[in-house]
């Protein structure tokens, strides 16, 4: 039976050969296809990234859903922006990905649509119990293979029809995404140069992660030898972006939000933003400076869109790439759709990428910062941080603990895919960056010693 440990927070992810062997993924599908048709009907999606064990797990998740009922809509190998794509393209009632997202190449596992929301939370746990308790509906399921491409393709790329030509490197990692964007920028009024769009398990050039900037290398010498406007990447299964302007210079995801959250505010004046607590606190003041209603919020596909449904928001987005489109889209984190966001108001500006921020404050920030921290104690030592901290500063604990310093703050979080612990530290200087957060690491390191781990 599957280990309870890999049915987390918002996605349900394991080592594939070692913890989604193919009887415990087939009790899984019929788990999924109990929990969709009971809340909201038999029609259901399925596709796959590029990982080399997705057709394993694909044939043994496709026994069980059929076995459950259900009649399943195969859109094959494809990102994951596809997938929520199909269910709103053929009214479907949920959708299964298998994806192992941006995790090592020996991962896999399965993001679920579940009538307009993903799974999480307490909803994954009660898929866990159905397979413990072999709750499973039963019937004679169907599977038809589907083309989300082509549809997806012209209603994207119909969207956007500007002037001038923009110069742009794309960087799609071996990942799923590659086939898609390629035909999306036929269509668009670019010059692009493709890097990495052969889809392969293997990740052969680099892993597919943005949020490193060692992944981003090859895609930075890239535009500065090409003189492009930008470059992006994604991860592996394209629904998360990557940002670096014309110098070659990481744009990270709460920059972006606040280039995305502007133009929509020159449209939409007091439009609501969802941000996560590892975004830059300058993307919170300037988005109201102009007018917005920024939010912060917690770390998590699922956790954010459903907040963004419950404040009508017209944008969220995560320090991770994932930027979630309510304003002309459907709401989900799609990175091509992002991508062509991002081109349209390039190309409309006439500026190039770092211009869009030359009105932001600099402040001095650190990436994602991640600890190596065992899976049964992580959010333990968390709660031992904020204990600690409480008693001389202020502190958000929306998600974890986002430490409130006089020149910056610091911020450490349970990662709800991953063994470790995510930190990020940002300061008015250098100085205070590095005091700020030795000052936070010592304290985790107390913390850790205090719960054993």
């Amino acid at each position: 039976m599957l280990k309870p440990s890999i049915f987390r927070e918002y996605d349900i992810r394991g080592i594939a050969d070692d913890e989604l062997l193919d009887g415990d993924v087939e009790s899984l599908g019929r788990a999924l296809a109990t929990y969709i048709i009971r809340h909201s009907g038999s029609a259901i999606c399925l596709g796959r990234d590029c990982r080399l064990s997705g057709e394993r797990l694909h044939d043994a998740l496709l026994r069980g859903l059929m076995a459950a009922g259900a009649h399943v809509l195969d859109i094959g190998t494809a990102p994951t922006p596809l997938l929520y794509y199909s269910v709103a393209h053929f009214n479907a009632d949920g959708g299964v990905m298998i994806t192992g997202s941006h995790n090592p190449p020996e991962y896999n596992g399965f993001k679920t649509v579940c009538g307009a929301g993903t799974l999480y939370g307490d909803d994954i746990q009660a898929v866990y119990k159905m397979i413990a308790g072999s709750d499973f509906e039963q019937g004679a399921g169907t599977v038809k293979d589907v083309d989300a491409v082509s549809p997806y393709v012209e209603e994207i790329a119909g969207q956007f029809h500007w002037e001038r030509k923009v110069k742009v490197v794309v960087d799609a990692g071996n990942g799923a995404a590659g086939p898609v964007v390629h035909r999306v920028l036929e269509k668009l009024n670019v010059k692009a140069t493709e890097m990495f769009f052969e889809m392969d398990g293997h990740f052969p050039n680099h892993h597919p992660d943005p949020t490193v900037l060692s992944n981003l290398c090859a895609l930075q010498e890239s535009v500065r030898k090409h003189k492009a406007d930008l470059g992006v990447a994604y991860d592996g299964d394209g629904d998360r972006i990557g940002a670096v302007d014309e110098n070659g210079d990481a744009v990270y995801g709460d920059m972006l939000m606040l280039i995305f959250g502007r133009e929509i505010l020159s449209r939409k004046p007091g439009s609501t933003f969802i941000g996560e607590v590892k975004c830059s606190q300058v993307m919170y003041d300037r988005l109201k400076e102009l007018g917005g209603n920024p939010i912060m919020y917690k770390t998590g596909h699922s956790l954010i869109k459903a907040k963004m449904k419950q404040e009508h928001a017209e944008l969220a987005g995560e320090m991770s790439g994932h930027m979630f489109f309510a304003d002309r889209y459907y709401g989900y984190d799609d990175a091509i759709y992002a991508t062509c966001r991002l081109l349209e108001i390039l190309a409309n500006s006439g500026a190039p990428l770092s211009s869009q921020l030359e009105d932001v404050p600099k402040l001095v920030s650190t990436p994602e910062l991640r600890v190596d921290c065992a899976d049964d104690v992580k959010f333990k030592v968390v709660d031992k941080v904020a204990e600690m901290v409480r008693k001389n500063y202020e502190v958000v604990d929306v998600d974890g603990v986002r430490v409130m310093f006089e020149h910056g703050w610091g911020l450490v979080r349970g990662s709800n895919t991953q063994p470790v612990l995510v930190m990020r530290f940002e300061a008015s200087s250098k100085h205070y960056l590095q005091q700020y957060r030795s000052e936070i690491e010592g304290i985790v390191e107390r913390a850790k010693k205090e719960v054993g781990a």
